[in-house]
């Protein structure tokens, strides 16, 4: 349904790395919205349990730990200027951090670390976020293969996408829920 639409856009942008930046909103904790810049890092494949899940890495000191931990209910703004196609995704998110007790899920937080480039790896042994700025010129590369304790796999787990065509007068849009039992039902809708 909605992902072979979402894999046809990533396809055509394949040549443009920006593609794959999306946005990512949460709810502060002074209830405030928060909006950032992640990277789709692929989706959850070959499991039953977390179907259609996209997942995106971040550090436990980051603000939005703390969010999620509040209210784990997100959504994604993703647009695609070739195929002038917006995705927005409404799920919830699940924090996989080296405390997670679920096998499955710490191989695919370890399988998602050695998948980063080492510009990323990099990243993570970073000082703080959000504290006063430090020398970054001293920092020693991670171990390749073994995650950094700071390092975490966030998977948003949809429920509902809005896809908005923006071709065409007028143009196109569908909106798509999934139930409890995780069928997916389409609808198009006006735009």
């Amino acid at each position: 349904m909605w992902r072979s639409h979402l894999a046809r856009s990533l396809h055509q942008h394949r040549n443009q790395p920006e593609a794959r930046f999306l946005q990512l909103a949460t709810i502060g904790l002074d209830l405030r919205p928060r909006n950032r810049t992640v990277v789709f890092r692929g989706f959850l494949e070959d499991s039953d349990r977390f179907q259609d899940c996209l997942k995106i890495v971040t550090d436990i000191r980051s603000q939005k730990i703390a969010q999620i931990a509040a209210n784990p209910w997100a959504e994604i703004n993703w647009y695609f200027t070739k195929t002038r196609s917006q995705f927005r995704i409404l799920g919830k998110l699940t924090l996989i951090d080296r405390e997670c007790q679920d096998l499955e899920l710490q191989t695919a937080r370890k399988a998602a670390w050695q998948a980063l480039s080492e510009a990323a790896w990099l990243q993570f042994a970073w000082a703080h976020p959000r504290e006063p700025r430090v020398d970054f010129s001293e920092v020693a590369p991670p171990n390749p293969n073994q995650p950094m304790p700071n390092f975490c796999l966030l998977l948003l787990e949809p429920t509902e996408v809005d896809r908005l065509e923006l071709r065409g007068s007028p143009q196109n849009r569908w909106i798509y829920l999934r139930d409890d039992k995780g069928t997916w039902t389409e609808q198009e809708v006006n735009p």
